[in-house]
Protein backbone atom coordinates (compact mmCIF):
# COMPACT_ATOMS: atom_id res chain seq x y z
CA UNK A 1 0.00 0.00 0.00
CA UNK A 2 2.70 2.52 1.06
CA UNK A 3 4.83 1.56 -1.96
CA UNK A 4 2.03 2.44 -4.38
CA UNK A 5 1.48 5.76 -2.60
CA UNK A 6 5.18 6.53 -2.89
CA UNK A 7 5.11 5.82 -6.63
CA UNK A 8 2.16 8.17 -7.13
CA UNK A 9 4.17 10.98 -5.56
CA UNK A 10 7.53 10.15 -7.23
CA UNK A 11 6.02 9.94 -10.72
CA UNK A 12 5.23 13.65 -10.54
CA UNK A 13 8.11 14.82 -8.35
CA UNK A 14 9.93 16.86 -11.04
CA UNK A 15 6.73 18.61 -12.18
CA UNK A 16 5.83 19.35 -8.58
CA UNK A 17 9.19 21.00 -7.94
CA UNK A 18 8.78 23.19 -11.00
CA UNK A 19 5.21 24.24 -10.15
CA UNK A 20 5.38 24.55 -6.37
CA UNK A 21 8.79 25.70 -5.17
CA UNK A 22 9.51 25.49 -1.45
CA UNK A 23 9.44 28.85 0.33
CA UNK A 24 11.55 28.57 3.51
CA UNK A 25 10.48 31.94 5.00
CA UNK A 26 6.80 31.17 4.53
CA UNK A 27 7.41 27.64 5.83
CA UNK A 28 9.08 28.96 9.00
CA UNK A 29 6.29 31.38 9.84
CA UNK A 30 3.59 28.87 8.91
CA UNK A 31 5.11 26.27 11.24
CA UNK A 32 5.42 28.89 14.00
CA UNK A 33 1.75 29.81 13.54
CA UNK A 34 0.83 26.11 13.66
CA UNK A 35 2.67 25.55 16.97
CA UNK A 36 1.32 28.70 18.64
CA UNK A 37 -2.22 28.24 17.28
CA UNK A 38 -2.45 24.55 18.19
CA UNK A 39 -1.04 25.14 21.68
CA UNK A 40 -3.46 27.98 22.43
CA UNK A 41 -6.32 26.01 20.93
CA UNK A 42 -5.66 22.94 23.07
CA UNK A 43 -5.51 25.05 26.25
CA UNK A 44 -8.65 27.07 25.51
CA UNK A 45 -10.60 24.05 24.26
CA UNK A 46 -9.64 21.67 27.07
CA UNK A 47 -13.00 22.14 28.89
CA UNK A 48 -14.82 21.31 25.64
CA UNK A 49 -12.62 18.22 25.19
CA UNK A 50 -13.67 16.99 28.65
CA UNK A 51 -17.38 17.59 27.96
CA UNK A 52 -17.26 15.82 24.59
CA UNK A 53 -15.33 12.90 26.10
CA UNK A 54 -17.98 12.50 28.82
CA UNK A 55 -20.83 12.62 26.29
CA UNK A 56 -19.19 10.02 24.04
CA UNK A 57 -18.59 7.73 27.02
CA UNK A 58 -22.14 8.24 28.30
CA UNK A 59 -23.66 7.21 24.96
CA UNK A 60 -21.35 4.27 24.33
CA UNK A 61 -19.17 3.26 27.27
CA UNK A 62 -17.73 0.26 25.39
CA UNK A 63 -16.02 2.33 22.71
CA UNK A 64 -12.99 4.61 22.91
CA UNK A 65 -13.22 8.39 23.11
CA UNK A 66 -10.82 8.93 20.24
CA UNK A 67 -10.79 7.43 16.76
CA UNK A 68 -7.31 6.89 15.34
CA UNK A 69 -6.90 6.19 11.64
CA UNK A 70 -4.05 5.94 9.13
CA UNK A 71 -3.96 8.87 6.72
CA UNK A 72 -1.58 9.99 3.98
CA UNK A 73 0.32 13.24 4.43
CA UNK A 74 2.95 15.28 2.63
CA UNK A 75 4.95 13.36 0.00
CA UNK A 76 2.89 10.24 0.68
CA UNK A 77 4.04 9.79 4.29
CA UNK A 78 1.53 7.77 6.32
CA UNK A 79 0.64 8.89 9.85
CA UNK A 80 -2.01 8.28 12.51
CA UNK A 81 -4.70 10.99 12.58
CA UNK A 82 -6.76 11.69 15.70
CA UNK A 83 -10.48 12.48 15.90
CA UNK A 84 -13.23 12.27 18.49
CA UNK A 85 -15.13 9.06 17.80
CA UNK A 86 -18.41 9.91 16.11
CA UNK A 87 -19.43 6.43 14.92
CA UNK A 88 -20.28 3.06 16.41
CA UNK A 89 -17.39 0.81 17.40
CA UNK A 90 -17.59 -1.47 14.31
CA UNK A 91 -18.08 1.39 11.81
CA UNK A 92 -15.18 0.44 9.52
CA UNK A 93 -16.36 -3.16 9.17
CA UNK A 94 -19.76 -1.86 8.03
CA UNK A 95 -18.34 0.44 5.34
CA UNK A 96 -18.26 -2.12 2.49
CA UNK A 97 -22.02 -2.64 2.72
CA UNK A 98 -22.60 1.13 2.40
CA UNK A 99 -20.26 1.99 -0.50
CA UNK A 100 -23.07 1.93 -3.08
CA UNK A 101 -24.80 4.71 -1.12
CA UNK A 102 -21.88 7.14 -1.38
CA UNK A 103 -23.12 10.71 -1.94
CA UNK A 104 -19.78 12.25 -2.98
CA UNK A 105 -18.70 11.93 -6.61
CA UNK A 106 -15.12 10.72 -6.71
CA UNK A 107 -12.55 8.97 -4.51
CA UNK A 108 -14.12 9.71 -1.14
CA UNK A 109 -17.00 8.31 0.90
CA UNK A 110 -19.67 10.56 2.43
CA UNK A 111 -23.24 9.71 3.36
CA UNK A 112 -25.60 12.29 4.85
CA UNK A 113 -27.68 9.78 6.85
CA UNK A 114 -24.89 7.36 7.66
CA UNK A 115 -26.40 4.79 10.07
CA UNK A 116 -23.03 4.29 11.76
CA UNK A 117 -23.00 7.79 13.27
CA UNK A 118 -23.97 8.10 16.95
CA UNK A 119 -26.25 10.82 18.35
CA UNK A 120 -23.41 12.85 19.84
CA UNK A 121 -21.37 11.97 16.76
CA UNK A 122 -23.86 13.67 14.48
CA UNK A 123 -23.55 16.90 16.48
CA UNK A 124 -19.77 16.97 16.70
CA UNK A 125 -19.47 16.19 12.98
CA UNK A 126 -21.95 18.92 12.08
CA UNK A 127 -19.95 21.46 14.09
CA UNK A 128 -16.54 19.93 13.16
CA UNK A 129 -15.77 19.45 16.87
CA UNK A 130 -14.76 15.86 16.04
CA UNK A 131 -11.75 17.25 14.15
CA UNK A 132 -10.30 19.21 17.08
CA UNK A 133 -7.96 16.43 18.37
CA UNK A 134 -6.00 16.92 15.15
CA UNK A 135 -4.39 19.86 16.93
CA UNK A 136 -2.15 17.16 18.45
CA UNK A 137 -1.17 16.11 14.90
CA UNK A 138 -0.31 19.75 14.20
CA UNK A 139 2.00 19.93 17.23
CA UNK A 140 3.69 16.71 16.09
CA UNK A 141 4.36 18.27 12.70
CA UNK A 142 2.26 15.74 10.78
CA UNK A 143 -0.41 18.30 9.89
CA UNK A 144 -0.86 22.05 9.60
CA UNK A 145 -3.75 24.23 10.70
CA UNK A 146 -4.53 24.87 7.03
CA UNK A 147 -4.01 22.56 4.07
CA UNK A 148 -5.68 19.80 2.03
CA UNK A 149 -7.50 17.18 4.08
CA UNK A 150 -5.42 13.99 4.56
CA UNK A 151 -6.79 11.12 2.43
CA UNK A 152 -7.05 7.43 3.23
CA UNK A 153 -4.46 5.05 1.77
CA UNK A 154 -6.95 3.31 -0.51
CA UNK A 155 -8.11 6.67 -1.88
CA UNK A 156 -4.54 7.61 -2.85
CA UNK A 157 -4.12 4.29 -4.70
CA UNK A 158 -6.68 5.58 -7.22
CA UNK A 159 -5.29 9.11 -7.50
CA UNK A 160 -4.65 10.72 -10.86
CA UNK A 161 -1.67 13.03 -11.39
CA UNK A 162 -3.98 15.99 -10.64
CA UNK A 163 -5.25 14.40 -7.43
CA UNK A 164 -1.69 13.61 -6.30
CA UNK A 165 -0.88 17.32 -6.13
CA UNK A 166 -2.82 17.36 -2.85
CA UNK A 167 0.14 15.51 -1.30
CA UNK A 168 2.66 18.27 -2.06
CA UNK A 169 2.09 20.04 1.26
CA UNK A 170 1.21 19.05 4.80
CA UNK A 171 -2.47 18.19 5.21
CA UNK A 172 -4.55 20.57 7.28
CA UNK A 173 -7.21 20.54 10.00
CA UNK A 174 -9.14 22.84 7.69
CA UNK A 175 -8.69 24.10 4.16
CA UNK A 176 -10.07 26.10 1.29
CA UNK A 177 -12.76 23.61 0.24
CA UNK A 178 -13.98 23.18 3.82
CA UNK A 179 -14.96 26.86 3.85
CA UNK A 180 -16.20 26.83 0.24
CA UNK A 181 -19.08 24.39 0.28
CA UNK A 182 -17.70 21.35 2.13
CA UNK A 183 -19.60 18.14 1.33
CA UNK A 184 -21.76 19.89 -1.25
CA UNK A 185 -18.76 19.83 -3.60
CA UNK A 186 -17.69 16.97 -5.85
CA UNK A 187 -14.28 15.38 -5.31
CA UNK A 188 -12.95 17.07 -8.46
CA UNK A 189 -14.05 20.46 -7.12
CA UNK A 190 -12.35 19.72 -3.80
CA UNK A 191 -9.10 18.83 -5.59
CA UNK A 192 -9.31 22.01 -7.70
CA UNK A 193 -9.66 24.13 -4.55
CA UNK A 194 -6.78 22.29 -2.84
CA UNK A 195 -4.51 22.86 -5.86
CA UNK A 196 -5.55 26.52 -5.95
CA UNK A 197 -4.56 26.81 -2.28
CA UNK A 198 -1.19 25.14 -2.89
CA UNK A 199 -0.43 27.48 -5.79
CA UNK A 200 -1.40 30.71 -3.98
CA UNK A 201 -0.81 29.92 -0.29
CA UNK A 202 0.56 32.64 1.98
CA UNK A 203 0.15 33.62 5.63
CA UNK A 204 -2.67 36.10 4.97
CA UNK A 205 -4.55 33.47 2.99
CA UNK A 206 -4.04 30.96 5.83
CA UNK A 207 -5.33 33.43 8.42
CA UNK A 208 -8.42 34.20 6.32
CA UNK A 209 -9.21 30.48 6.05
CA UNK A 210 -8.77 30.09 9.83
CA UNK A 211 -11.26 32.93 10.43
CA UNK A 212 -13.72 31.41 7.95
CA UNK A 213 -13.27 28.01 9.61
CA UNK A 214 -14.28 29.44 12.99
CA UNK A 215 -17.37 30.96 11.36
CA UNK A 216 -18.26 27.64 9.71
CA UNK A 217 -18.00 25.90 13.11
CA UNK A 218 -20.31 28.50 14.67
CA UNK A 219 -22.75 28.37 11.76
CA UNK A 220 -22.22 24.96 10.10
CA UNK A 221 -23.31 24.47 6.51
CA UNK A 222 -22.78 21.34 4.44
CA UNK A 223 -21.11 19.19 7.10
CA UNK A 224 -22.27 15.64 7.85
Amino acid sequence: MEKSIKLVVENHQLLNRLLYKNRPIYGFFKRSMDIVGASIGLVLLSPLFIIVALLITHEDAKGSIFFVQKRVGKDGKVFWMYKFRSMCVDAESQLTALLDQNEIAGKMFKMKKDPRITKIGRFIRKTSIDELPQLFNVLKGEMSLIGPRPPLENEVDDYSSQDAKRLLVKPGCSGLWQVSGRNQLSFEEMVALDVRYIQTRNLIFDILIIVKTIWVMIKPNGAY
